[in-house]
């Protein structure tokens, strides 16, 4: 006789655990505890199990017998309904475990032990929150591409369009990442590209009229702050490298005898190693740090702060800001770009020689240093020649100078 809700409603517990059949191999386990569980007992290839399908009330009747049918219809397909039902727990499990912000977190320590750049994992982590109060906790095998691009128009409306497109960018490799990893089989982020707005690059701001680069090296001179933030200011003028190989900087790098300073490839943006030749007025600019150094640190320009880190990534464009610069005139890293434009419109330097030095090629290996590979000569005497040229401006020269125009033609 089957079950109706008022038997099952009404079992009262006793001293041993009973049975309730209601045909069709479900039953009511009716436990001393006053539990009453579904249960379902079935042969799979020979082999008797029990199969639980929940506790009353919270499975009633109708549902215990639906779940009974879709467990007699796996067995018709020859598939172990209660090995089915411990599969797909454990897929619920994982997937609750493999949220988007789990999987992206995996994915930047991967790069990070792959040797990706300190400042390139700042950029990577910064992506991922900006996704982490959308799509983050969501199990990334269940995110639709309209979530993602929801995120990312989020992003959009704050009028931040290049953030929203390189955010899309670091979702689609987070989701590539999950289905070689098993944790998705899409990847909701492609294409979204179409549907944002592409806003105009912004180049970081700059001098590059001559005039106002003299200036600029004027205040610099004039600066009452640190010293040691003018003189990684000045280093960075001299020099042209990017404001993080600077403020990174370790003494170990820099070799006196040989007027090199050689960057690691883990620091480099291009995972190269990148030599970079000194002039004397550079070399001058890292013994006055050295006299400045303090509590043993083996970082050329420490934290103001601290000698067991570098200097902040702020210190220097704060040091521009106290100068009277703002942040549409002049930036750090604007001091690469002020380097490019004259050295390129000096019309002395190949320019090949000009990329090599703002590393945009990859740097030189130490066998290339010393063994004056390609580049490197015309790159050491234009790192002297741009030393120079900085000082006149300093000093209110504002042109190119003819002597040393046919000068420097005449070394290359």
């Amino acid at each position: 006789m089957a079950l109706t809700d008022k038997m099952v409603r009404t079992a009262q517990p006793q001293e041993k655990a009973y049975k309730i059949s209601d045909g069709n191999s479900l039953y009511l386990s009716v436990q001393p505890s006053g539990n009453r569980l579904w249960q379902m007992r079935y042969r799979h290839f020979g082999r008797e199990n029990i199969l639980s399908l929940g506790k009353y009330p919270e499975v009633t009747l109708k549902q215990a017998r639906f779940k009974r049918d879709d467990a007699k219809r796996l067995l018709s397909e020859g598939i172990d309904p209660a090995a089915d039902k411990k599969r797909k727990i454990v897929q619920a499990k994982i997937a609750h475990a493999s949220t988007f912000d789990a999987v992206a977190a995996e994915f930047i320590e991967l790069k990070e032990r792959e040797g990706l750049s300190p400042a390139t994992l700042i950029k990577q982590r910064w992506f991922r929150s900006q996704l982490e109060n959308s799509i983050g906790r969501r199990p990334i095998s269940d995110i639709e591409p309209f979530e993602v691009l929801e995120a990312l128009k989020a992003i959009e409306k704050r009028g931040n369009y290049e953030t929203s497109k390189r955010t899309r960018a670091f979702a689609d490799r987070v989701f590539r990442y999950a289905i070689i990893t098993s944790r998705a089989k899409t990847n909701p982020a492609v294409g979204l590209g179409d549907a944002l707005i592409s806003g105009k690059v912004k180049h970081h701001a700059a001098l590059v009229e001559p005039k106002s680069v003299g200036m600029l090296l004027r205040a610099i001179d004039a600066y009452d702050g640190s010293a040691l933030t003018r003189l990684a200011t000045l280093f960075l003028a001299h020099v042209f490298a990017r404001p993080g190989e600077v403020r990174l900087a370790e003494w170990k790098e820099i070799d006196f005898d040989r007027c090199v300073w050689l960057i690691p490839a883990s620091r480099m943006k291009m995972r190269s190693e990148h030599a970079i030749p000194l002039s004397r007025q550079s070399l001058e600019i890292l013994r006055q740090a050295k006299a400045l150094a303090y509590g043993g640190t083996k970082y050329v320009f420490p934290s103001l702060i601290t000698s067991i880190k570098p200097m902040s990534e702020n210190t220097i464009n704060m040091g521009l800001r106290r100068m009277g610069y703002t942040n549409d005139e002049m930036t750090a890293h604007g001091f690469r770009s002020t380097a490019s434009t004259l050295l390129n419109e000096s019309g002395l330097w190949s320019a090949d020689a000009i990329e090599k030095a703002l590393a945009h090629k990859g740097g030189d290996s130490v066998r290339a240093i010393y063994h004056r590979g390609k580049h490197w000569d015309e790159r050491v005497k234009m790192a002297q020649w741009w030393s120079d040229y900085l000082d006149e401006l300093r000093q209110g020269q504002l042109t190119f100078d003819v002597g040393k125009t046919t000068s420097a033609t005449a070394l290359r």
